[in-house]
């Protein structure tokens, strides 16, 4: 049988809530809120970060971002997210983002704190999938395409 086609509302709806889902994924992580960001992930999610061994499970995430040192501060600027699959229970797209790092042991002044590191400009290639009445993120695939590096 095959599926109807998604009304333009039920599609817009759809690339609306997993928009929001990316940006409330990178907001939470960079709040430190790392058991928070997991959740927003499947319990079946694989996660692929740049030059790491993919990590399966909500666990692995997890346990991956608290291994980051305490001090590191990150800062995601999602720039643009494009859509290359939808349907009424999964979604594809590719999400441009900008990652910067600071110190938080660094004393913020009148422009917060220095950055540090890398500039970095990346993606993120994320499979969507509908679950309870949830979106969740069941793949990420991490990349970095341009860097910079901050003295």
């Amino acid at each position: 049988m095959t599926q109807a086609p998604l009304s333009p509302l039920d599609q817009l709806l759809i690339k609306t809530a997993c928009r929001e889902l990316v940006l409330h994924t990178a907001a939470l992580a960079d709040q430190g809120d790392f058991a928070a960001m997991a959740d927003q992930f499947s319990a079946a999610a694989i996660l692929q970060r740049p030059g790491g061994e993919p990590l399966q499970g909500r666990q692995a995430i997890l346990d991956s971002y608290l291994s980051r040192p305490a001090e590191r501060i990150s800062m995601h600027l999602i720039l643009g997210t494009r859509f290359t699959q939808v349907s009424a229970s999964q979604a594809q797209a590719i999400t441009q983002v900008q990652l910067w790092n600071a110190l938080s042991t660094d004393s913020p002044g009148p422009f917060g704190r220095p950055a540090r590191g890398r500039e970095l400009v990346g993606h993120f290639q994320d499979e969507f999938r509908l679950e309870n009445g949830t979106w969740k993120i069941l793949r990420r695939a991490a990349g970095f395409d341009l860097f910079l590096d901050i003295p």
